[in-house]
């Protein structure tokens, strides 16, 4: 799914990462383009900003904008939180997060010179990347920074608790043999000496706690979106948005067998995304609501609404309930015709359409016109809402503002619509009293 985007050659891992890739239709030319700052995916802990999916040659030329792509610190150089051995490692359990904003400081300061204007930058990014533009809405350092957000298939609602962080550190720190009066030797430790540590340590059965930011009480004051929308970002517009079926990506990839259930095979391995409820029930809902899906595609669909949709119709309502800028939510209902349509809407398959980047997207949603249309429709939306926080366009019909009394939602398909709450009946299964 993934190998028409890989980097070729692949980027070396290095702890020498910070830096950042800048496309723009023209240099030093006295216009003011929005900017257009995107965070990668791959959780808190893996992945490039310098894909092949996100080249932003095509949406740079699109829309007269300037793009940009960061790649920061990631996993346990990012998020290793040994606050608890001195002052001087306060900011650790959330470094890869200081370096975003460190990102977005460095396009205030210069983005002029490449034809952008540091007064309108939209930030967005994918699965991690929403994460991390969630995670950006609720701190202080980075408000002002950037003027519009757009999380796709990220919603992000708590951090990593301290205390939870500081107990992961410990063991990571004994495993290296050292100590509270030796801790500065972890500074000059070689990188792989770390990361045998982290391995070692998680396959003990010590969930990672450095896969993600940690709520620290000086970089990141309060959770992202609990227990309301953070007032850091009130006034930024956001967009907010899944896929239909994220998990085909997930759970297809991990058991290849998902996509040839039966009905009488489908309750076993629902049971494993059902989180203690009851699955004869959830399959008897969705096949009354839906009869026209598969078992494949029950599986793929209660477990993407329990989780993914679930929790960004939270995020959604929690920042139209503030009052403050625009929240517009949307859901990519086209699927993708690759292996024959087995994967229907997966996880990431935004992206291509995103960037439109059809033509480096093959793996993952094939080419051809039908393609480019879905581009054409996701790209100028994107684009729109950075010029101007509102997404509309003349390619879309009427796309409302979200707020939590309705729920519309922009499904982008051949023919894209609005529709209100459009897994309401499927999603309320898994809400809790």
């Amino acid at each position: 799914m993934f190998a028409s985007w890989r980097a070729d050659p692949t980027p070396a891992l290095s702890e020498d990462c910070l830096f950042l890739n800048v496309w723009t239709p023209a240099l030093r030319d006295g216009k003011k383009r929005p900017v257009l700052v995107w965070f990668h995916g791959g959780g808190f802990t893996s992945g490039s900003g310098s894909s092949n999916a996100y080249d932003g040659v095509r949406l740079a030329n699109r829309g007269d904008v300037v793009v940009v792509s960061v790649n920061h610190r990631l996993n346990i150089f990012a998020h290793l939180f040994l606050g608890e051995y001195g002052e001087e490692y306060a900011d650790s359990g959330s470094s890869g997060i200081l370096d975003l904003v460190h990102s977005l400081k460095w396009v205030r300061d210069n983005i002029a010179e490449f034809g952008g204007d540091p007064g309108n930058v939209l930030i967005f990014g994918e699965s991690g990347g929403g994460m991390k533009v969630t995670t950006l809405m609720a701190m202080d350092d980075a408000k002002g920074l950037f003027h519009r957000a757009v999380v796709q298939s990220g919603p992000y609602l708590k951090l990593n608790p301290a205390a939870t962080a500081a107990e992961g550190a410990k063991k990571i720190v004994e495993q290296l043999g050292l100590s509270a009066e030796t801790i500065a030797q972890i500074q000059t430790l070689p990188a792989e000496q770390i990361e045998t540590a982290a391995r070692a340590v998680a396959e003990a059965g010590q969930r990672p706690t450095w896969n993600g930011p940690v709520l620290d009480a000086k970089n990141l004051k309060r959770d992202p979106f609990s227990p309301d929308a953070p007032p850091q970002s009130k006034n930024v517009p956001m967009m907010i948005g899944t896929t239909r079926t994220e998990n085909s990506l997930f759970i297809g990839l991990g058991s290849p067998k998902s996509f040839d259930l039966t009905w009488e095979t489908l309750p076993a391995a629902l049971t494993q995304t059902a989180d203690g409820r009851d699955v004869d029930k959830i399959i008897a809902e969705y096949r009354h609501l839906r009869p026209e899906y598969t078992p494949a595609e029950v599986l793929f669909t209660a477990s993407t609404d329990a989780g993914f949709l679930n929790r960004s119709i939270e995020q959604a309502d929690k920042k139209a309930a503030q009052g403050g800028a625009a929240v517009y939510f949307y859901q990519l209902y086209w699927n993708t015709p690759v292996d024959g349509g087995k994967w229907l809407s997966p996880h990431a398959s935004e992206i291509g359409m995103v960037f439109d980047n059809v033509a480096k997207s093959e793996s993952m949603s094939g080419i051809g016109e039908e393609q480019q249309k879905i581009a054409d429709m996701m790209s100028e939306a994107w684009l729109a809402f950075a010029r101007t926080g509102n997404p509309n366009h003349a390619g879309l019909p009427a796309w409302p503002q979200y707020n939590n009394e309705e729920r519309p939602v922009m499904l982008f398909d051949l023919t894209p619509q609005v529709v209100n709450d459009p897994h309401g009946p499927q999603r309320k299964i898994f809400l809790d009293d």
